[in-house]
C-alpha cells in the first residue's frame, strides 16, 4: 500500500488513511533518510489516535510512552538512532514493548532488525523530487 503525503496540510489525512490500514498489526518499523519526514508522521498518527501530550522524537530517550485520551491505548515511539550496541537494546527489555499488544513505532529500525517481530509492518518514508513524501507499508516477512 502506498500513501502520497502532498503537504504538511495533508499530513492528517494520510494518518488517517494509515491507521486505516493498520488492520491488527502493532509494531511499525519506520525507514528513512534523515529529514524524510519519520517522527513529524508519527506525531499525526499519534494525534489522530487522540493522543494529547506532547510528541516529540525520543532520540536521548530512546522510547516515549503516549496514552490515546480517546480509548486510552498505549503507544510506545522508539528512535534508535543513537543505539551503538544490540545490548542496550536488551538491556532495555526491548520483548516488553514490541510483545505487549501495544502500538509500537521504531524510527531507525535498520540498528535492531534482527529483534524486530516477524509480523511487524516495514514504513518506507521517500521524499520524492517535488518535495512530497510517498509512505509505503510492506509485510516485514
Amino acid at each position: 500500500m502506498e500513501i502520497k503525503i502532498t503537504s504538511l496540510d495533508s499530513i492528517h489525512e494520510a494518518a488517517k488513511q494509515f491507521i486505516a490500514a493498520m488492520e491488527d498489526n502493532t509494531v511499525f518499523a519506520f525507514y528513512g533518510k534523515m529529514g524524510a519526514g519519520k517522527t513529524t508522521f508519527i506525531k499525526a498518527i499519534c494525534e489522530e489516535l487522540g493522543v494529547t501530550d506532547v510528541i516529540n522524537s525520543p532520540t536521548f530517550a530512546i522510547v516515549n510512552e503516549y496514552r490515546s485520551d480517546e480509548t486510552g491505548e498505549l503507544i510506545y515511539h522508539f528512535d534508535f538512532y543513537r543505539i551503538k550496541k544490540l545490548d542496550e537494546v536488551y538491556d532495555m527489555g526491548y520483548e516488553d514493548y514490541f510483545y505487549s499488544g501495544a502500538l509500537c513505532f521504531i524510527e531507525w529500525p535498520e540498528l535492531v532488525e534482527e529483534v524486530l517481530p516477524g509480523d511487524g509492518v516495514k514504513v518506507i518514508i521517500e521524499e520524492v523530487e517535488d518535495g512530497t513524501r510517498s509512505v509505503r507499508l510492506e509485510s516485514m516477512d
